[in-house]
């Protein structure tokens, strides 16, 4: 009953605010079908926990942290992309009542993982940019799937969407063994650029951290890479955003 209520809100809330997101349809059913996209997010976790197996043998003056992103990295809001698809609504739109359902699920690999980690005396740091307003659901989210979570260590959106700060915060204390996220915001500040070309030059010039420090999941559904193709002006009109995104393919002619 909460989910048809819910949904119900979410196409109300949608029929102000419509736009076609049929180009989502392929990443969404991706990420809800594929095994590549199950296997990619196994193999994540399987080097993040060999990474911290190494990290592990060595001392360490401050306690160990591994820092985690939530969304499209330890838990799947592909639900909440496939309504806006059939519904032709987009983020913000009916974001906040799918938080309030708590009802993502986790990222394989993502619980077993964490746990492993947290067993081990290594703090896990949720750094999300989901607004504070929906704290209490994603813990609620959290614990009910299992994750090992503390509310002080779950750092929400607050005014900043950069999550330098928050990064700095558990360095204060701690010594962060791995970052994990689906974007590279994620990993450091220096990628928080609009620019593809720029973005991408980055990853080349620091490519020894991926697979190291750096442990990428897999997300085709959105990210600040899409900004990227509207050189930031994610407030395009949709047919302005179609134009710019056939620009960018890359074809045989």
């Amino acid at each position: 009953m909460q989910k048809i209520l819910v949904m119900t809100m979410m196409l109300a809330l949608g029929a102000c605010s419509t736009t076609n997101q049929e180009h989502l349809t392929m990443a969404t059913l991706w990420a809800q079908n594929a095994g590549e996209a199950r296997a990619l997010s196994y193999q994540a976790f399987n080097i993040a926990k060999m990474k911290l197996d190494q990290d592990l043998r060595r001392s360490s003056k401050k306690t160990r942290a591994v820092v985690v992103d939530v969304d499209e990295t330890i838990v799947d809001n592909s639900p909440f992309q496939a309504q806006g698809i059939l519904d032709n609504t987009s983020y913000p739109t009916g974001w906040r009542e799918w938080i309030d359902m708590a009802s993502a699920t986790a990222l394989p690999g993502a619980i077993e993982f964490l746990n492993y980690a947290h067993k081990r005396g290594v703090e896990v740091f949720y750094i999300t940019n989901r607004k504070v307003v929906g704290f209490d659901a994603t813990y609620k989210n959290l614990v009910e799937l299992g994750f090992p979570v503390k509310k002080e260590n779950m750092m929400l959106r607050e005014k900043d969407s950069s999550k330098k700060s928050r990064r700095e915060d558990v360095l204060k204390n701690h010594r962060i063994v791995l970052l994990m996220g689906d974007n590279l915001g994620d990993f450091s500040e220096i990628f928080e650029l609009d620019s593809t070309v720029e973005r991408n030059a980055l990853v080349d010039q620091n490519k020894k951290h991926f697979g190291g420090k750096f442990i990428v999941l897999p997300n085709a559904m959105y990210g600040n890479w899409e900004g990227g193709l509207y050189d930031g002006n994610m407030r395009l009109p949709a047919g302005e955003k179609k134009k710019l995104r056939h620009s960018r393919l890359k074809s045989i002619r």
